[in-house]
């Protein structure tokens, strides 16, 4: 099974090809230019250097939010694009699951965190159990969704993670930015993870998606629509407005 892989939800612009269980190619970039200017010719050069005939794929892998309103909506303008182009279905894999699937077989709370400005983040939390593959004998591990991709508070999430009474550990974009208030708020044990593993992987977003196209879990490129989680901000700015512009008594 062939999967292209097409994350730009963050800071971070990253496109890869999985076959089965081997990463063919992985390009990303997380260094000031815009998704507008580098998705493109990023699959395109990753394409060429290892002579893939995109109508070889089998399916295109998108994360689909939460994230940047403006990158998640080049991210699945160019994976719809293609989709109608080569008509491969789209595999829709949440943002947030495939940050926590880059650390594959932690058994600790995995809670990757991406900005939402407003002391606000994306989130969601998660861990890998033990399964076993009756075909091989072998435990291997089965990632577990503790909680759904939610946008909320960090303050709110720190009292959410210290309730679990587990040990956590944090990757993201969101890290650097709400270091402090984890470090100040934080009562369990917590790590961060390292650097090759910490920001969006486009090959985890091919990996979880080839489990979920085995699953069914698939949408034509007509189908497909970012999840947000929440308004924007310029939505959220014009309804202050407005709200603001009212006159006292009346109703909103």
């Amino acid at each position: 099974m062939r999967v292209l892989a097409i994350d730009s939800s963050g800071l971070t612009a990253t496109v890869g090809i999985v076959e089965d269980t081997q990463t063919i190619a992985e390009y990303t970039v997380n260094y000031k230019k815009t998704h507008s200017q580098t998705l493109l010719p990023m699959i395109d050069e990753m394409t060429r250097m290892v002579d893939l005939d995109l109508s070889t794929l089998d399916a295109i892998a998108v994360a689909g939010g939460p994230g940047s309103f403006t990158g998640l909506r080049i991210g699945s303008a160019t994976a719809k694009g293609l989709g109608l182009a080569l008509n491969k279905p789209l595999i829709h894999v949440p943002t947030v699951d495939a940050l926590a699937y880059n650390v594959y077989g932690c058994t600790d709370v995995i809670c990757p965190i991406m900005d939402a400005r407003r002391k606000q983040v994306y989130t969601g939390l998660y861990t890998f159990v033990k399964g076993k593959d009756s075909r091989k004998g072998l435990e291997e591990p089965e990632f577990q969704v503790m909680e759904k991709q939610m946008a909320l508070p960090v303050e709110e999430l720190i009292r959410k993670l210290n309730r679990y009474g587990r040990p956590v550990v944090f990757l993201g974009d969101g890290v650097p930015v709400y270091e402090e208030m984890i470090e100040a708020g934080m009562e369990v044990p917590y790590s961060f993870a390292p650097a090759h593993v910490n920001k969006q992987r486009a090959a985890a977003v091919a990996a979880l998606g080839s489990i979920y196209y085995k699953e069914g879990r698939t949408e034509t490129a007509m189908e497909h629509i970012p999840e947000y989680l929440r308004v924007s901000q310029a939505e959220r700015e014009r309804a202050e407005r407005e709200k603001e512009q009212k006159p006292a008594g009346t109703k909103i």
